[in-house]
């Protein structure tokens, strides 16, 4: 080759080199191919396949499975249980302003309200007015009955009183009296038993709602407003006063109290038996004479309880009212530490007064 087409492919080269390392201006380096493999070729991926939801089968029921849970919740309740004994173990007194001695309470309200002589005995918060779900069905079986209804009265339940009735034994088309529906509504606290008076009743679902407020005025339950006969609502509110006097009202007709003293019960729909247990707790234990009581409980409630109680050894009744304690069992220990303290008392409190002397 001549020396002067060397000179020419001189330069000619090293702007070819200066070419490949330098990218143009605004282009973004590519980077450089995978060589594919000569034995090994890529595959196209295959396609992702998704199974159909349907194809997702519920799990299968067992029994062994279904009783091991029932067996924890019960544990769990026994123990929570236990623990609520334990921190209101009694009797549980506190020392008041005047140095005496008065019950600790953990409720949110309570009284001990003597019915003979309509004295207040011991009260915190009686006054506050507050929901007190079931209890309403201490008015609805005093409405019913003031115009003595035939007991034996047929009744065929309709889907509107168990429709969402929470707390219920009865099923739609059940066929039951007047008579069963008032023992469901006061032992076992049944809330389509409710519905169903009402319904039945001479004034209709609406009309029954309003002589349930008209029913308060005339007891002078100033505290005291209905919005259901069940106490589902929590627009049924009263006051533990005012659930003292009610609860005493109604232990004095038999009709009624001798229904709340009643621990179990048994009804019939057709072949179908209906066997229930009293909600109240004072009742199933036995040590404590019970002459009448209902509980009640929605979460804005909490747990409540208004019951008349005789005292040991006496013809003494006393109400007993708490509202809003934080378990089922604390408004049953709540209620018996203000009974054990109203007996430590009786001597006291119920002493014969002297008579003026002329």
């Amino acid at each position: 080759m001549s020396r002067t087409a060397l000179r020419w492919i001189g330069p000619l080269a090293l702007a070819g080199l200066v070419s490949f390392a330098v990218p143009t201006v605004g282009a973004e380096p590519k980077p450089p191919a995978k060589a594919a493999s000569k034995h090994h070729p890529k595959k196209p991926a295959a396609p992702t396949v998704r199974r159909a939801s349907a194809t997702k089968r519920p799990p299968v029921y067992s029994k062994a499975r279904s009783q091991t849970r029932k067996a924890k919740l019960a544990s769990a309740r026994a123990a929570a249980m236990a623990r609520e004994m334990a921190d209101t173990a009694l009797p549980r007194y506190k020392v008041d302003g005047s140095g005496d001695l008065v019950p600790d309470l953990r409720a949110a309200a309570a009284i001990i309200y003597d019915p003979e002589t309509n004295e207040v005995l011991w009260e915190e918060n009686s006054q506050t007015q507050r929901s007190i779900a079931s209890i309403t069905k201490v008015m609805t079986a005093t409405v019913f009955l003031e115009n003595n209804p035939d007991l034996t009265q047929p009744v065929t339940i309709a889907h509107s009183d168990v429709y969402q009735a929470s707390t219920t034994h009865l099923r739609a088309n059940d066929h039951v009296t007047t008579d069963d529906l008032l023992h469901l509504l006061l032992i076992a606290s049944d809330n389509a038993a409710a519905r169903a008076l009402a319904r039945v009743s001479p004034e209709g679902a609406e009309g029954f709602i309003r002589r349930m407020n008209e029913k308060a005025a005339e007891l002078g339950l100033e505290s005291t407003h209905y919005a259901d006969p069940s106490g589902l609502l929590s627009e049924n509110v009263s006051s533990a006063y005012d659930m003292a006097r009610l609860i005493t009202h109604a232990s004095e007709d038999e009709r009624i109290s001798s229904i709340m003293r009643t621990p179990e019960y048994t009804v019939y729909s057709g072949k179908r038996a209906i066997t229930f247990h009293s909600t109240n707790h004072l009742l199933r234990s036995g040590d404590v004479d019970v002459r009448a009581g209902k509980t009640g409980f929605i979460s804005k409630a909490g747990y409540c309880l208004a019951t008349v109680l005789r005292l040991p050894q006496s013809t003494h009744n006393v109400a007993v009212v708490v509202f809003g304690a934080r378990s089922n069992a604390g408004r049953f220990l709540e209620s018996r530490n203000l009974f054990n303290w109203v007996t430590s008392k009786a001597s006291t409190l119920f002493a014969a007064k002297p008579q003026p002397q002329f």
